[in-house]
Order: structure tokens, then sequence, then C-alpha cells
């Protein structure tokens, strides 16, 4: 088991997302800000390596404009060397990358531009690790989609969207359940069709489920994932005490987690938490699991 969080180290003074109005675009600026963003992602890692936090999910913006039609410039080229030594870095510590696109990724859209921009944003992400020469165990996760008023039909054009994709993409894509339209049976329609591994949302199941227990769900979704996958990623996260269904906590919320390690005890998966304090959550988690047997835990 591995404990990570997501895009933002709050301990840091620098970020891995910096950008720049497209007004502003210019090669000698976009050069800048790419070489900032990943010598703070070198940062980010080795902070994480210092603490004992072994999976991160790298933020979508750390290299501004990507998919954009403006781009006129070959970053995957002059910073190929670069993204190397981040990825050495990575195999070599045995950490674990993922990376989130936004939620204007929707392969089953009924609209035909916003498919082919997601196809495009889709390529980037998956190009970015492939510089990175990670295995298939980072991955590129996204939601199903819309219902577009007949969820049947929306989940048949996600499978057949998928068919489509180029072996690069199916490679490091995953599914995970969601919050409004797509529980974790959807999820598993989908994977039926496809062998696409699902991740498990904790939260999301909360807030949208078919009656299943927690224990019910991990026996399900964890079958999705083959050795070339890794082991089953899971998302860990607990309802905001003050804004209600659908707001993430801003704090590790330590009976709810204990709660979670409890019911989970007999499986083995990744976890990456989904709190807004970031990693300051995940050294809590840490600090918590630093006995159970099933963690990776080493301190540089």
């Amino acid at each position: 088991m591995k404990i990570g969080y997501t895009c933002i180290n709050q301990s840091l003074s620098c970020r891995s997302s910096n950008t720049f109005r497209l007004k502003n675009y210019s090669k000698k600026r976009l050069i800048e800000v790419i070489e900032g963003n990943l010598n703070c992602l070198e940062k980010i890692l080795t902070f994480n390596k210092s603490n004992g936090i072994y999976f991160f999910r790298i933020t979508s913006g750390l290299v501004p404009f990507a998919s954009h039609s403006i781009m006129d410039f070959n970053w995957q080229d002059h910073f190929k060397h670069r993204f190397r030594e981040l990825g050495t870095f990575v195999k070599k510590n045995e950490m674990r990358i993922s990376m989130h696109p936004g939620q204007y990724i929707v392969l089953n859209s009924t609209n035909p531009a916003v498919y082919e921009k997601s196809i495009k944003d889709l390529k980037y992400h998956v190009e970015l690790l492939d510089l990175m020469e990670l295995d298939a165990n980072a991955k590129v996760q996204v939601h199903v989609g819309g219902v577009y008023g007949d969820k049947t039909k929306s989940l048949k054009r996600f499978i057949s969207r998928y068919y489509s994709l180029e072996e690069e993409i199916k490679r490091r894509l995953v599914i995970e359940n969601d919050d409004k339209s797509y529980a974790l049976r959807d999820c598993m329609e989908i994977h039926d069709s496809t062998n696409i591994p699902v991740i498990f949302d904790v939260y999301h199941h909360a807030c949208f489920n078919c009656g299943e227990s927690i224990q019910e769900c991990f026996e399900v979704f964890i079958k999705t994932w083959k050795e070339i996958d890794g082991l089953p990623i899971v998302h860990y996260s607990s309802q905001h005490p003050d804004k209600g269904k659908g707001s993430h906590s801003d704090t590790m919320d330590v009976n709810n987690f204990r709660n979670f390690i409890d019911m989970t005890k007999n499986f083995d998966f990744d976890l990456m938490l989904e709190i807004k304090e970031k990693e300051i959550a995940a050294l809590k988690a840490l600090k918590y699991l630093i006995t159970d047997s099933r963690l990776i835990y080493k301190l540089s």
C-alpha cells in the first residue's frame, strides 16, 4: 500500500501548475513556466520521498496550453531529458504517479467538438507519462461523463468510443464512480465490455450508490485490475462538516478514516487522499497506518 495526495504541496513555496494569460503567449514565456513547473515537481517528489509518501497525482497544468491550438512549440522534445530524469527518480524510489484531467474530459459527449477536445487532452496526459518512461501502473483517470437523458445509450457510447482509442491511451486509462450519475455498478458494466480498470471512490460511493457495502464494492472492483496495472487504486475523502453532500472535507476525519481502514483490512490497494490539506492528510494517514503490514513506508 502506498499513500498519496493530489497536485499541490502546501509545505513548499512553489506550485507545479503555474501558467500565464493566453494573450501573453510566447515560446520564451512558455519555456520559463514549464521549466519552473518541472523544478517544482522535483521538489514535491523529493519531499514525498523524505516523508514516506510514495503516491502522487501530477497536476494537469504542468505544461500550460499543451492541448490548446495556440501551442506551436515542441515541448516534448525540448524537455524530454528533464521528463526522463523525473521518471527515473520515480522509478528508482518505487513511487506511483497518476493524473486526473478535469470534468471537461467527456468521452461520451453528444457534442463532437467536446469529444475531439477530450481526445486531444487525453493524448497530452498520456504523452507526459510516456515521456517520464513510466510503466502501465501510472494511470490517467476519467469519469464516465454525462447521462444526456438516456443512461443506457450514454454507457454504450462510452464503450464504443473506448474501443476507438489509441492503444497508448487505453494502456493508461481508468474510470471511477462519481457522486451523481455513474455508480460503481455502472462502471462495472463498462469494465465487463472493455476490461478497463475501475478506481473506487469511497466518498462518491457514499453520495451515490446502489446499496452495496464498502466491503462488497471492494470484492468487485479489485478484480478489474491486472498485474500490469499495479495495485487497485482507491480514492478516499469524507464529507465537509459544513458544506454538505458533494463537498470534500478540508481536513482528515480521523474517526472516519479509522472506520474505512477497519472495513478494508483484508484488501491491498494504493490510496489517494482527496483531502484539501494535501500532504498533511497523507502524513496523518501514514502515522495511523504505521503498524499496518500493507504499508510501504521508507524514510530517506
